[in-house]
């Protein structure tokens, strides 16, 4: 039970300081800075606990390393969040999404449509 209320006050104290760092501070509250921070945990620990091969603050460690890596998760998920809130950074999202649809669909050699084939025949993906 201890652990679970440190982990509710390092989150929201990790969420607190990502929103200062992303100037989102004015707009979200307590609840917000925790959900923040926990999630933001959770995304760090997928992305950059591979990278720096330290784990976050939701796998009970509240060491220095796990609290910057959890903290840059919540910033990179304030970043996401930010760039949602507006129709611009949507498109742009939604863009890169159809890209990496492409790419995955058509480089295969396998798929033989029309489309594939002329994907392919690009010059800058010779």
């Amino acid at each position: 039970m201890i652990n679970f209320m440190i982990w509710i006050v390092v989150g929201a104290l990790i969420g607190w300081a990502a929103s200062l760092i992303m100037r989102t501070n004015d707009r979200q509250g307590l609840i917000g800075d925790i959900l923040v921070g926990i999630v933001g945990a959770f995304v760090g620990g997928y992305f950059l606990t591979p990278l720096f091969n330290v784990s976050t603050i939701n796998e009970g460690n509240f060491s220095i390393p796990a609290m910057l890596v959890s903290l840059g998760g919540a910033v990179i998920l304030l970043a996401i969040s930010k760039l949602f809130r507006n129709i611009a950074g949507f498109l742009l999202m939604l863009l890169v999404a159809f890209l990496i649809y492409i790419y995955v669909s058509c480089w295969s050699l396998s798929s033989a449509s029309m489309f594939c084939g002329s994907i392919r025949a690009l010059p800058f993906l010779q």
